[in-house]
């Protein structure tokens, strides 16, 4: 029973004038705090508290103190019991326990392997090879991460823990002395229900924070219109009304767990998207019509840079001055920004463009489409002519190569041969909600709408 509610845990027994003997009060907080309750182990960190024991009760001053031991790590809570007829309480609460270790943080070092990692924070070579041996099946030493955090316990000098961050939310412990061991911690984490009404009047960026939502949401946001919403084109006036779950861990965001229901208004163009999901592996967003939010063709070939220059078939060229036209639209990003391919496809060219393209990738999709993507500063690993792309897929980074004044993609199309304007290219769509499901749609709109409006009246 959790020391924070007062009316706690009953014992019945009969209460003399001058209170309750110390007998049962002893009894009583031993039970109240046996090995596994929360009470035991709030405030003690990282997943090594994870086998705590009572090692003594005693009473001072009025005071009931309980010592815990939990793998070397000594603390205690010490509380004052009070009582109302038949019933026993804790009045007060205090912690006065310290650690036996000692912490050091740092990182994981560049190129630095697992068992050199362990060497570097204090264990013998031997020691660390059984301990990677024990990490078999909990912990992928591949997947260490360089800059990621790493806290490590030390018993006079003895290392006796080391905690790997995964994440925000997820570590893994090492126990480095006696028995070595390895698991798993997860930090307890909190769901909170949101809204975000965002009216861009400078960047949709700024507005969000203004508004108090997180930048993590404009990403989910992006993701879902990333077929519909053409985000460099925002303009003042354009607005974002959403509902989604976000997860804290210890009071800080971690991630916006899912986005249920989401409208997008530009005065002549609105756009609503319901999160529902079918279970049959593929879309979970759909328009009110129950068509899918996700179309053939992504609306943009990277995220958050800008147009530096629109399609049009007059433009003065920035390096040799004459007018001619550019089929294309440039977005200046910086160097090594991700390049991904707007739609499944071929890729029919990889490689230096004489022309100016500098490195260019080509790419032959569906309906007579094509696309061309230039000025890359290299290539993803795999992408070569006659490799099979998928949309979003990764295939190059932004550069500066060929007849450039600087770090920009020059992205085009073509539709049966002929140049159309990225910006205004209508995606073909994608397989509707099946019909059986129309209904349940229907449902799930109204239920968010009035959700919506009550966040926002």
């Amino acid at each position: 029973m959790n020391y924070r509610y007062t009316a706690a845990f009953c014992l019945f027994f009969s209460l003399v004038s001058c209170g309750p003997s110390d007998k049962n009060v002893e009894q009583y907080i031993r039970n109240c705090f046996e090995i596994g309750d929360p009470a035991f182990t709030s405030g003690c960190t990282e997943g090594i508290l994870d086998e705590s024991h009572i090692d003594s009760l005693y009473k001072k001053d009025g005071w009931w103190t309980l010592a815990a031991v939990d793998k070397g790590w000594k603390f205690s809570r010490s509380m004052k019991i009070g009582h109302e007829k038949d019933s026993l309480f804790v009045e007060e609460y205090r912690e006065c326990g310290e650690p036996a270790f000692t912490r050091k943080d740092s990182k994981v070092r560049t190129g630095e392997v697992f068992t050199s990692m362990l060497t570097r924070l204090g264990m013998s070579g031997n020691d660390a090879y059984r301990l990677l041996e024990c990490a078999n099946g909990t912990f992928d030493p591949k997947k260490m991460i360089a800059g990621n955090e790493i806290h490590a316990y030390y018993s006079k000098d003895y290392l006796e823990y080391i905690v790997y961050c995964n994440s925000k939310t997820r570590s893994t412990v090492f126990r480095c002395k006696d028995s070595l061991a390895v698991w798993i911690y997860d930090k307890p984490t909190v769901t909170e229900r949101k809204c975000v009404d965002v009216t861009i009047r400078s960047s949709l960026w700024n507005d969000m924070i203004a508004g108090g939502s997180s930048p993590l949401l404009i990403t989910e946001l992006a993701d879902i219109y990333a077929w519909t919403v053409n985000f460099f084109g925002l303009q003042q006036g354009d607005r974002f009304r959403a509902i989604y779950d976000q997860t804290l861990c210890e009071g800080e965001l971690v991630e916006i767990s899912k986005v249920d229901y989401s409208i997008y208004d530009s005065g002549n163009f609105h756009a609503t998207a319901i999160r529902f999901d079918q279970k049959d592996g593929g879309n979970v967003y759909w328009n009110e019509k129950g068509e899918s939010m996700k179309k053939a063709f992504l609306k943009a070939p990277l995220k958050f840079n800008r147009i530096s220059s629109r399609f049009t078939y007059h433009r003065k060229h920035p390096i040799t001055g004459r007018v001619r036209a550019h089929t294309a639209v440039d977005y200046a990003a910086p160097k090594g920004t991700p390049v991904h391919s707007i739609g499944d496809g071929t890729v029919t060219l990889c490689g230096w463009d004489p022309s100016g393209g500098g490195n260019r990738i080509k790419i032959r999709h569906m309906n007579g489409y094509e696309t061309s993507y230039m000025h890359l500063s290299g290539f993803a690993k795999g992408i070569r002519s006659g490799s099979r792309v998928r949309q979003g897929q990764l295939i190059g980074y932004v550069g500066s190569t060929g007849h450039s004044t600087g770090p920009h993609l020059d992205f085009r199309v073509w539709k049966d041969g002929k140049p159309i304007d990225p910006l205004k290219m209508i995606s073909p769509p994608s397989e509707p909600l099946d019909r059986k499901n129309l209904d349940s749609l229907a449902i799930l709109r109204d239920r968010y709408a009035a959700e919506l409006e009550t966040y926002t009246e």
